[in-house]
């Protein structure tokens, strides 16, 4: 790792140098929404362009890496809402309802899902930030999904069709948008039927 730069004090490793870039981040997020430029943050850390991109491919790659980092307290807040829910299709609507609710007000998980950056950042449903995001989202579900009867294959599917559905709202919340009731009962009605197991299903 390169010692020089970085305003004189250099970090230890690279696990530090990421942990310092991502924290220049969160700061450009802060000032300015998610719009900055690999030069700024350089000039923010004292170090040259091109040792950020060693870390980071380009902006678009650091920001989904901040936005990743910070939304663990979504996570957690998700957690703590669906606590009560066991049954798999429930527990995936109102997972569903609650982020697209939660949505306009959370920084970071506004710059994975904004329809704004769709075709230029938003987080690509068959990306590994995606598969991140969903399976932690999973993870933190009450749901047996075992008993369930979803092995990894079927949850990294389930993953995908969630994230699906839900940028499709983001990308056109629909005229007017649904809302609390109604778009749970819309969820229920389409989304729930394919979380039962095969052998229920009309």
């Amino acid at each position: 790792m390169r010692t020089h730069g970085w305003s004189g004090t250099a970090p230890a490793d690279d696990a530090e140098a990421v942990d310092r870039i991502l924290a220049a981040a969160r700061t450009a997020i802060e000032r300015t929404g998610g719009e900055f430029t690999m030069a700024e943050i350089a000039r923010d850390l004292g170090v040259t362009r091109q040792t950020v991109y060693r870390y980071f491919a380009n902006a678009d790659a650091l920001l989904a890496a901040t936005a990743m980092a910070e939304i663990g307290r979504f996570l957690d807040i998700l957690a703590d809402h669906l606590d009560p829910i066991a049954d798999a299709a429930e527990a995936v609507v109102e997972g569903i309802a609650y982020t697209l609710e939660c949505l306009p007000d959370d920084r970071y998980l506004s710059l994975l899902l904004n329809p704004g950056r769709a075709g230029n950042y938003s987080v690509s449903v068959t990306s590994d930030t995606a598969a991140s995001l969903g399976r932690a989202i999973l993870e933190r579900m009450a749901v047996d999904w075992d008993a369930a009867g979803f092995d990894d294959a079927r949850l990294d599917e389930l993953v995908e069709y969630m994230l699906r559905i839900v940028q499709s709202f983001v990308v056109d919340p629909g005229r007017p948008p649904r809302l609390g009731t109604e778009l749970r009962d819309y969820l229920t009605t389409w989304v729930a039927p394919a979380l039962l197991p095969a052998t229920t299903r009309p």
